[in-house]
Formats: structure tokens, C-alpha cells, sequence
């Protein structure tokens, strides 16, 4: 079984940086999209960042967080992380990872099967 768990959020102030993590365990995610998503109050969730599967090879970024935010997983793709740098009141969201069996897909734009818990980012201006 699939399970994701999402730590990291907390209180920063504008201009800080935190950096998510998701630890991931149930299968083989070298074959794997992983992801990143935010909530914002009010709004729909949207995908931030992600990673193809091994195969694939390709990464997205939300224009909105580019150049601010990075993905990155450990080497198992056991854990993955989201250092976010630069960060605004607006970044205010909950943070949830995800991820889905995609070997030879892009990760951008699927429908995810797995999801973390989410946790909670508060940036203060």
C-alpha cells in the first residue's frame, strides 16, 4: 500500500524559507510522478512542481513558483522535498505531495492516486 506523508510547514515571515519533505513508502517510485500541489484558502488545488518517473526524466514548475522553489528527491525517491526560498504571504497554502504510476509519462497535469496528509504554510508579511 501507497502511503505518503507530508512534514515541514510551519510560520515564516516574507523573504524566509522552509523546506517541505514527503516521506514516501509502499513501492518503487523510481517509476513513479511525484508532486507537489497548494491550497489556497478559497481556491482550487493547483500543482506546483513535479517529477517524472526515471524513465521520463522531465520536471515541471508552476510559473508561479519558478526560480523560488525546488523539488528534489533523496536517491530511492523515498523521500522527496520542496525548498521553497523567497517566500510571499501569497505562498500561504496548505502543501500536499502526491504521486502516481507513470513510467513513461510526464508527471504535469495527471490524476494523482496517492496524496499525503497536506501541512500548513503561513507566510507573514
Amino acid at each position: 500500500e501507497v502511503q505518503l506523508q507530508a512534514s515541514g510547514g510551519g510560520l515564516v515571515q516574507a523573504g524566509g524559507s522552509l523546506r517541505l519533505s514527503c516521506a514516501a513508502s509502499g513501492a518503487h517510485f523510481e517509476d513513479y510522478a511525484i508532486a507537489w500541489f497548494r491550497q489556497l484558502p478559497g481556491r482550487e488545488r493547483e500543482e506546483i512542481s513535479c517529477i517524472s518517473s526515471t524513465k521520463d526524466g522531465r520536471s515541471y514548475y508552476a510559473d508561479s513558483v519558478k526560480g523560488r522553489f525546488t523539488m528534489s528527491t533523496d536517491n530511492a525517491r523515498s523521500t522527496w522535498f520542496l525548498q521553497m526560498n523567497s517566500l510571499k504571504p501569497a505562498d500561504t497554502a496548505i502543501y500536499y505531495c502526491a504521486a502516481d504510476w507513470a513510467k513513461y509519462s510526464y508527471c504535469k497535469g495527471r490524476e494523482y492516486d496517492y496524496w499525503g496528509q497536506g501541512t500548513q504554510v503561513t507566510v507573514s508579511s
